[in-house]
């Protein structure tokens, strides 16, 4: 059973920078070809695509409202997915989920993505 546990909840101001870790535990991310993604979800709103990540090349997807300012990356070694989030805005505040799924592309929704984490909260604020 793949599980996936996000951390770094943070309440930062506004032109700060917040790094969130996914650690994938039950399966090998690598072994098992899991793209990997985050997600989230503001109050009020659904849950939205961040970005996404292949399994073993680099290819990366990003959302037009955090492209040139959220990275994602992953240490297939240690399991693990980075989201590393610069210059944040208060419309960034939201619950952030990491996501994975077997296969060589990179899902842009919700229903390509087979495990989910629980979530980990994100509020930016002065």
């Amino acid at each position: 059973q793949v599980q996936l546990q996000e951390s770094g909840p943070g309440l930062v101001k506004p032109s700060q920078t917040l790094s969130l870790t996914c650690t994938v535990s039950g399966g090998s991310i690598t072994a098992s070809y899991y793209a990997c993604g985050w997600f989230r979800q503001a109050p009020g709103k659904e849950r939205e695509f961040v970005a996404g990540i292949s399994w073993n090349d680099g290819r990366t997807s990003y959302a037009s409202a955090v492209k040139g300012r959220f990275t994602i990356s992953r240490d297939n070694a240690k399991n693990t997915v980075f989201l590393q989030m610069n210059s944040l805005e208060p419309d960034d505040t939201a619950v952030y989920y990491c996501a994975a799924t077997r296969g060589v592309t990179i899902p842009l929704g919700q229903q390509g993505y087979d495990y989910w984490g629980r979530g980990t909260q994100v509020t930016v604020s002065s």
